[in-house]
């Protein structure tokens, strides 16, 4: 098996025995050089304030998130090569765990310094159709007084602590988005990352979903 294989059936395997996997990519990854030049060629008017839920739920409240986006497209070569990368992730996943994977959103997050997210999952269950939360970490050389670190939280007792991942140059995070809590600690300086959903079709008629 070639590396993207090796590293898709390694997160096969932790999706299905504990509903979250952490691994890292290759650091001369075509896909991580590509971001990374993506990354130099982005200015601050490309990113614009997150804010909470989608279309006319979608509200900023910087009580809960501060950190500013922009949203990845086929447009753009550097990130059409990313997005064309999750996307044969969705399909191993999908031959390996059956999950009906349909389409992958996603966009770079930038946490300047004090920034954060604070506790919440991705998912609702029964009410949206994200299935697998990924967030893939962009900043080389990262220490860990640079705070920006991502805890995970138990499914079943949301007040306990099951991880703390540093946002190390590399480093893919992939999890059930509707069981797992999970927060963006403060950042101490700036830092990116792609934070993405794998979703399931749940189109109704006329209603078209995801919406476009």
């Amino acid at each position: 098996m070639n590396t993207s294989t090796n590293l898709f059936e390694q997160i096969a395997l932790d999706l299905q025995v504990h509903g979250v996997s952490i691994q890292s990519l290759e650091a001369n990854e075509p896909v991580l050089l590509a971001l990374s030049k993506r990354l130099e060629h982005l200015s601050q008017k490309d990113f614009y304030r997150a804010g909470i839920g989608r279309q006319e739920d979608h509200i900023k409240n910087k009580k809960i998130r501060r950190d500013k986006i922009h949203w990845l497209d086929n447009s753009d070569p550097d990130e059409a090569l990313f997005l064309s990368y999750m996307q044969d992730l969705q399909s191993y996943l999908n031959r390996r765990l059956f999950l009906g994977l349909f389409s992958y959103e996603c966009h770079f997050a930038q946490y300047e310094p004090g920034a954060f997210y604070k506790k919440h999952l991705d998912a609702f269950k029964g009410e949206t159709n994200r299935i697998l939360s990924t967030v893939l970490y962009l900043n080389p050389n990262w220490q860990c007084t640079d705070g920006g670190e991502l805890a995970i939280y138990d499914p079943q007792n949301h007040e306990q602590l099951l991880q703390v991942v540093t946002p190390n140059y590399g480093t893919l995070v992939t999890f059930l988005s509707d069981e797992f809590p999970h927060e963006v600690l403060p950042a101490k300086k700036t830092r990116y990352s792609i934070a993405g959903w794998f979703r399931v079709n749940t189109s109704v008629g006329g209603n078209i979903d995801p919406p476009q």
